[in-house]
């Protein structure tokens, strides 16, 4: 059982304060303020590795009301980020990489009665102002609101380096310096700011030099509330509800680009008036604006053609967001690159009149041979008004890291546009979408084209049957399907669905795929320059005709 102390309670006051003419502002990190993040950190560790976008993002996105900013003059200068955790999970033996997911954040537990702090940065710069204790002040706050047991955090012991030669060990420096024998900056301020050690952690954090990659776990216990056994939190089971339409989208042949955009925009309308979310179209939509050509183009000539349309289509999707109140996931379109490349691109087209894109990472052998189109380098989630998102176009659904990524950033919808041509390329995608909601505790949502194309040699024929699949848990559909169009008919499918029940599935699902990888025995390091100084990869004659061959 757990006791509450009847004390009054720290008050959590984020806020502005004013220092002469500068302005102090202290609150919970916002997407806006990854670079600023980022650049922080470059600054503050010279000597390691900095953040990527990515994964200050993740942190963000994973539990936001744990990740704090200082901003001095709208410049940020310190940076907090912490998790919930369960306390076996905190104290057993563990290193940074595998404590918070490859730096993600992405093991926190909203049923955890631990706060672990993995991040805590202050700018070198900025004197006089107490920023380190302003956001150890907002952890603390922030324990006690929730009713957590504590507070836990593995601290660096950067003087070791320097001083090893006159200790025994790192437990015999850390004696040394709570003795005040030594003196540790980091360590000094941690024990004056309340906080206890346990014991010593080697191999924390290989890349700390100076720490000798040692760290001290170093615990601050609530007063405000007494455990006497563990406790286990459970998380009230809410709603959040998304509605998502997917597109089932017939190849017809059209006149001109304007009743192209007439059918989209038909379909868009139907999705505003059932006051859905998102609209997602299938893979290579735009190909029926090869129909009214004169004549029957060659692969390179068709790519060619279709990518002239990029800038209208762009500005006329993203038109159409705002009109209708939709996120549109724009199916996919061959886009010309400034380095002259062609790349398979999905362009996310938001209600806020803002417009994203993700490329295609695995071209597929026929895209790669007859059109020559090239692979994109990196992936990463868009956040939206209901969240963040991720698009994975065909082929890349069947690639698990890349779903692992996006889910690692934040995403709890997957929309996956594809166009195959034959049952068998269908399953693949299906399956594997079906696998990736699973691995990943996630909504996944395909959608597909139907139907043929005269004059358009590679949409011969297409097969689909679009859906939106769901973890396979109590709180969802029996069968792992929230909602299916009956095959190769051209149609509209609209499902509600709770994000809420992910946030239940991944903390007291029975079964919790995320937080129990092994990162003490894997994990997916990643590219970030996303250009690999390999040889390019060949364009291998594939066995079949000139088309999509997706899935």
């Amino acid at each position: 059982m757990a006791r509450a102390v009847q004390k009054k309670r720290t008050v959590k006051r984020k806020g502005t304060e004013k220092f002469g003419q500068r302005r102090l502002e202290i609150r919970n990190a916002k997407i806006k303020d990854i670079r600023g993040i980022a650049d922080l950190v470059r600054r503050v560790y010279e000597d390691m590795p900095a953040y990527t976008h990515g994964e200050i993002r993740g942190q963000i996105n994973n539990f936001k009301e744990g990740c704090f900013v200082a901003l001095l003059d709208d410049e940020v200068v310190g940076y907090c980020a912490t998790m919930q955790v369960a306390e076996a999970l905190a104290f057993q033996p563990h290193d940074w990489d595998e404590i918070t997911g490859n730096g993600y954040g992405s093991r926190h537990d909203p049923t955890g009665d631990w706060l672990y702090g993995y991040e805590m940065c202050v700018d070198p710069k900025v004197r006089g102002v107490r920023i380190g204790r302003r956001l150890y002040e907002e952890r603390r706050a922030l324990a006690e609101e929730r009713d957590l047991t504590g507070i836990v955090f593995a601290g660096r012991m950067p003087n070791y380096r320097r001083f090893r030669r006159r200790v025994a060990d790192p437990q015999d420096y850390l004696d040394k310096v709570v003795e005040g024998k030594l003196h540790d900056p980091v360590l000094r301020f941690q024990l004056a700011n309340g906080f206890e050690p346990e014991r010593i952690i080697e191999g924390y954090l290989p890349e700390d030099k100076a720490s000798m990659a040692n760290a001290v776990m170093m615990v601050w216990r609530n007063p405000y509330v007494e455990r006497d056994q563990p406790v286990k939190k459970r998380l009230p089971r809410g709603v959040e509800a998304v509605r998502v339409a997917t597109c089932q989208l017939q190849a017809r042949q059209v006149s001109d680009y304007d009743e192209f955009m007439r059918h989209v925009t038909y379909f868009v309308d139907v999705a505003s008036d059932y006051e859905a979310d998102f609209i997602v179209f299938p893979e290579l939509f735009t190909l029926m604006l090869l129909s009214f050509e004169e004549k029957e183009l060659s692969p390179v000539e068709a790519i060619e053609r279709l990518s002239e349309y990029t800038p209208r289509l762009r500005t006329d999707i993203s038109e159409m967001a705002m009109r209708y109140n939709i996120n549109i996931i724009a199916g996919s379109h061959p886009t010309r690159m400034e380095d002259g490349d062609i790349h398979n691109v999905a362009y996310v087209c938001l209600r806020d009149g803002s417009v994203h894109a993700q490329e295609k990472i695995h071209p597929t052998p026929n895209e790669r041979y007859w059109w020559n189109i090239k692979g994109g380098d990196k992936v990463e989630v868009i956040q939206t008004d209901c969240g963040p998102i991720g698009v994975q176009i065909c082929y890349d659904s069947e690639f698990p890291e890349l779903s692992r990524r996006l889910a690692d950033e934040g995403a709890r919808i997957i929309f996956v546009p594809f166009c195959t041509d034959s049952r068998q390329g269908y399953l693949r995608v299906r399956y594997c979408g079906q696998a990736r909601a699973i691995e990943n505790q996630c909504f996944v949502v395909l959608s597909g084209n139907v139907g043929n194309l005269p004059n358009v040699g590679n949409m011969d024929i297409q097969y689909a049957q679009s859906c939106i699949l769901t973890p396979c848990d109590f709180p969802f559909a029996r069968d792992g399907i929230a909602a299916e169009a009956t095959e190769n008919v051209e149609t509209l499918t609209i499902s509600d669905i709770n994000l809420a029940d992910l946030q239940w599935a991944r903390a007291e699902g029975t079964v919790r795929n995320l937080a129990d990888r092994r990162f003490d025995l894997y994990r997916i390091e990643w590219d970030e320059t996303g250009k690999h100084p390999g040889k390019p990869r060949p364009r291998r004659e594939p066995l079949g005709p000139a088309h999509p061959g997706g899935g």
